[in-house]
């Protein structure tokens, strides 16, 4: 066996002894993907059930006691009914509802002369704005039924005000996990990729044990690949941990194929493990390797890959910036592989940016280090 080969092994079992006995990669590379997955899974859904809302039953007439009784049945809404809209105003103040439905006392009256044309008031609360335009569109939503089954009960055909023929691709039931879940994966993936190799490296540091290593005829090359390749196993077990969670827990459909996402993954995980091995370079202690991988990594991931802001709504020097993010190529390739599937067309792409950042990642990283292992 070449020497070059034997000291590379010899780094990786080291590496992989160390992790073992290590309870911090332990906790980052399999509890924390849990607990990040988890915690996004949990906090993030944005499909709104059961939003607090105040019923102002103005007109006691069958009519208006019928939409009353569609605005208690349906989930989206947890409704109570009041008399006069000052019983809310104080609740509306504080949050506890977050609108007002107030069916007025013509509203019998208006019904029998215009039957479809019929003014209601919708009241939101405009400090929550995703939530005030649910509270209205489904107001609406809940009106356009009633009248549609009043109309049928009357042998009527009720005509909509527009017909809309709606059709979604890729994620047909619009839910929001669907999309927000598998860029979670990325967030969460960034986070540990930077954290295994910034945090062990750093701790060498304290320990005096790089010095050792220094000390050895291990050449720089051989020392950041045996660095890597342990780090990178333990990324991809990450990986199928929060892919099993996604999967099993909040049934997400995955419609690419398990080689597609490895060999995607791969490329992002070297680039992670390069910005650690980067940060770690010119951090020598645990607490800076730590603020550094949350600055350098997991912000700019959260902010600029696409998982929650879309990047093109933002300004075009931010959008530029963006494109030396490799969780935004990461991301769009994770959404792709689980809606649409293994469309290459998309994912060869993305995965050329990857590559190109984990290659400047990884070059800065063995340049900086060259200094010191010679």
């Amino acid at each position: 066996m070449p020497p070059a080969l034997r000291r590379l092994l010899a780094i990786m079992v080291k590496e992989g002894l160390q992790i073992v006995r290590d309870p911090s990669s332990i906790l980052i590379g399999f509890i924390l993907p849990v607990f990040l997955t988890l915690l996004s899974g949990f906090a993030t859904n944005l499909d709104i059930k059961g939003v607090p809302i105040g019923l102002v039953l103005e007109d006691a007439s069958p009519e208006a006691q019928s939409l009353a009784a569609s605005f208690l049945a349906t989930t989206a809404f947890k409704t109570r009914v009041g008399r006069d809209r000052r019983e809310f105003a104080e609740d509306m103040v504080s949050g506890r509802v977050r609108g007002m439905v107030v069916i007025p006392q013509t509203f019998s009256r208006d019904l029998a002369q215009a039957d479809e044309s019929v003014p209601f008031q919708v009241i939101a609360d405009g400090g929550e704005p995703n939530t005030a335009t649910f509270v209205q569109n489904y107001a609406q939503g809940v009106w356009f039924a009633w009248m549609e089954t009043r109309a049928r009960e009357g042998g009527r055909e009720f005509a909509m005000p527009v017909n809309l023929l709606p059709r979604t691709w890729f994620n047909e039931e619009l839910l929001s996990l669907a999309s927000l879940l598998p860029g979670g994966m990325a967030i969460n993936l960034t986070l540990i990729g930077a954290l295994l190799t910034a945090l062990v490296v750093a701790r060498e540091w304290e320990r005096g044990t790089m010095e050792a290593m220094l000390a050895t005829p291990v050449g720089r090359f051989e020392m950041l690949a045996g660095k890597i390749v342990p780090y990178f196993l333990l990324g991809m077990g990450a990986l199928f941990i929060c892919l099993w969670i996604t999967l099993a827990v909040f049934g997400i459909p995955f419609r690419g194929s398990i080689p597609a996402l490895m060999a995607v993954s791969a490329v992002f995980l070297l680039s992670a493990l390069g910005l650690g091995l980067f940060i770690s370079s010119a951090a020598k202690n645990q607490f800076v390797a730590a603020q550094s991988s949350i600055l350098a990594a997991f912000l700019p991931a959260y902010f600029l890959s696409g998982y929650v802001f879309e990047p093109s709504g933002m300004p075009l020097p931010i959008r530029i910036l963006s494109h030396a993010i490799a969780a935004r190529y990461y991301v769009s390739c994770l959404k792709t592989l689980f809606l649409v599937g293994d469309e290459w067309s998309l994912l060869l792409p993305n995965m050329g940016g990857m590559a190109i950042i984990a290659c400047v990642l990884l070059g800065l990283a063995l340049k900086k280090t060259a200094r010191r292992i010679a």
